[in-house]
């Protein structure tokens, strides 16, 4: 079986370009006892991947040069192999949950991989509001975030798959949620289609006062996806004892230096003693052991009873991976960014 796969050529500095990836076609292995040979359906892009891209310390190794691009993925079975320890063998047609990558074949561990069910929901929202996105959401807002009834959640990229599953389950636990988002359009959906209280442009000059009439109490609890000029605007808004789940940085993901003017740690800190504010970066695996089984079941039963809603935006071809990937690190997808990589 060969497959074609795009591999990093290169360490990006800065936005990730073109020339950074490598298209080839490669035989695979036949599958070995206990691995399952696929046949990659659809590919999720996803912000991480462009930290797993440079070489820095981080909490996951980088990809090394030359292999493929890391990313979950949702698999047909083309043949699978009974393992030696008694793992069973996957049925040729079975749609899977797994981490293939950027590519159109793959070779993985049966026990790694998640049987899905189509009958139950479309099968890409394992990549979305049903995988790792939702859950990221889920359990940081449950864990970290604790919002109670009438507070203000107020979370960046409020139209991405962990802003807008944030901003919902706020208003399901009673609190009133308030999101973020560049352009017009994006804060036109977060009201109409997802349903928040209030959303702000952080394109707009009068940012920073949409921001305060929209948070006229302050905030209670701040989902971080962004950074930058939006941690700025935020800063000041927030409560005593408000409370932080620091997901991602995505206005730095590109950075090559740091930002020039003054140092504001200072006032962070200062700001962080002041209003005895929790602050807590996270990665959604943490709390996998704990916190999954239960949202798999409530986010299951809230999307069938209309509760939670999602938005895909799903690009056709592999060939067409690289320029969404370095589009979604400029907020050009409206919602979950999926690639269909084969029908």
């Amino acid at each position: 079986m060969q497959s074609t796969r795009i591999v990093l050529a290169a360490r990006p500095d800065g936005m990730p370009q073109p020339s950074d990836f490598r298209t080839e076609t490669v035989t695979l292995d036949p599958p070995r006892p206990g691995w399952t040979l696929l046949e990659t359906r659809y590919l999720s892009l996803d912000p991480y991947m462009r930290g797993r891209m440079s070489d820095a310390p981080s909490y996951a190794p980088p990809v090394q040069i030359g292999r493929t691009m890391v990313g979950a993925t949702v698999s047909r079975v083309v043949a699978s192999v009974p393992g030696d320890d008694g793992t069973e063998a996957l049925k040729p047609g079975d749609i899977v949950l797994g981490y293939g990558g950027w590519q159109t074949h793959s070779v993985e561990r049966t026990d790694l991989l998640r049987l899905l069910d189509p009958a139950a929901a479309p099968v890409t929202t394992a990549l979305g509001v049903l995988g790792m996105p939702g859950f990221t959401a889920y359990a940081g807002l449950s864990v970290i975030g604790r919002p109670q009834p009438g507070e203000t959640v107020v979370v960046a990229a409020a139209t991405g798959p962990v802003g807008s599953a944030v901003g919902q389950i706020a208003r399901i636990k009673g609190a009133r949620a308030v999101g973020i988002a560049g352009g017009p359009a994006k804060v036109a959906l977060l009201r109409d289609y997802f349903g928040f209280d209030a959303a702000v442009d952080h394109r707009a000059p009068d940012f920073a006062e949409q921001l305060a009439a929209a948070t006229g109490d302050g905030i209670d609890v701040y989902f971080e996806n962004v950074g930058g000029a939006v941690f700025d605007a935020v800063l000041p808004r927030l409560n005593s004892f408000a409370r932080i789940p620091l997901c991602g940085l995505i206005a730095d993901y590109n950075a090559t230096g740091l930002p020039a003017g003054p140092d504001r740690l200072g006032l962070l800190m200062s700001t962080v003693l002041r209003k005895s504010l929790t602050v807590r970066g996270f990665i959604q695996s943490e709390f996998a052991a704990d916190q999954y089984p239960a949202f798999l079941d409530d986010t299951t039963r809230w999307l069938r009873d209309s509760r939670l809603e999602y938005l895909e935006d799903i690009v056709e071809g592999l060939d067409q991976a690289i320029e969404a990937f370095r589009g979604l690190l400029v907020g050009k997808n409206l919602g979950k960014l999926i690639v269909q990589v084969a029908d």
